[in-house]
């Protein structure tokens, strides 16, 4: 809080023309700062950024960088670069910035599960514990589902209702219970579910919880994850063996012979 940042843009020799800084709060749509033409030398600042002089522009050659002055908790937030030529707009990666007050007390912790399989049709709760030290604010939940078939989007909000937390004893830090129950699995629920908590200028993002969907023969998962295959045997079995089969290359190819992985005398 109270120092000075500068967020970057750069662009080459396109023919975009017009450059673009936005905001964007977790949970609230984006924000326009500011514009730029690149054929001039002067941009311009819009609503509460208007004649504000802790917000300006670089814009030298290949530059539309934002320096923001004297940062304050409100400025916390992520800030994206865009450009546009014609009917045309286009979205750089957005960077998120958080600004920490020298004397908060807020002291946040998220938990989640690393993983979680299902059966399709079956119902899973994926919790999220929240631990929060007290700065004189309340804080908000948000659920985001990131998968392979998708871009990563919110798909659920909270606020810190009081009767999902309770005090800890002798320690001024709240513990909370957050919920999201999944009804009736299939395949478009599988990916990674991540649990992010806004308080007091901070956005804190948990590890996320994978949730797998087994169907039977066929686990779903997405590339990176662990899974744990399942073997259950009677008391008169002597060795267990795993087998480990690629699918065939071709359409051409109509036997493969499955090799094996791992075998143990009981």
């Amino acid at each position: 809080m109270g120092d000075n940042l500068t967020l970057q843009c750069f662009y080459e020799d396109v023919v975009d023309a017009r450059f673009y800084w936005y905001r964007q709060h977790l949970g609230q749509k984006p924000k326009l700062i500011s514009t730029f033409y690149k054929y001039e030398t002067n941009g311009i600042f819009y609503d509460e950024f208007k004649n504000n002089p802790r917000f300006r522009l670089e814009t030298a050659k290949g530059k539309n960088h934002l320096k923001i002055r004297d940062l304050r908790t409100s400025d916390s937030a992520i800030y994206f670069c865009a450009s546009s030529y014609l009917y045309r707009l286009d979205f750089a990666e957005g960077t998120t910035v958080n600004v920490e007050h020298p004397s908060s007390k807020l002291h946040t912790l998220v938990y989640q599960s690393a993983s979680e399989i299902a059966q399709p049709g079956d119902s899973v709760t994926l919790n999220c514990t929240v631990e929060t030290g007290s700065c004189g604010g309340e804080h908000s939940v948000y659920r985001f589902k990131n998968s392979e078939d998708s871009q990563p989007g919110l798909i659920h909000s909270q606020g810190g209702e009081e009767e999902l937390c309770k005090n800890k004893t002798n320690v001024q830090t709240r513990s909370c219970v957050y919920k999201l129950p999944i009804r009736n699995m299939n395949a478009s629920h599988a990916g990674t579910y991540y649990c992010a908590v806004a308080s007091c200028g901070y956005i804190l993002f948990g590890k996320g919880t994978k949730l797998n969907l087994n169907d039977g023969d066929v686990i779903y998962a997405n590339f990176g994850d662990n899974v744990t295959l399942h073997c259950f045997y009677s008391s008169s079995a002597k060795h267990l063996s795993w087998y480990k089969q690629i699918p065939a290359a071709s359409l051409s190819s109509t036997n493969q012979t499955p090799s094996l992985s791992n075998e143990e005398a009981l």
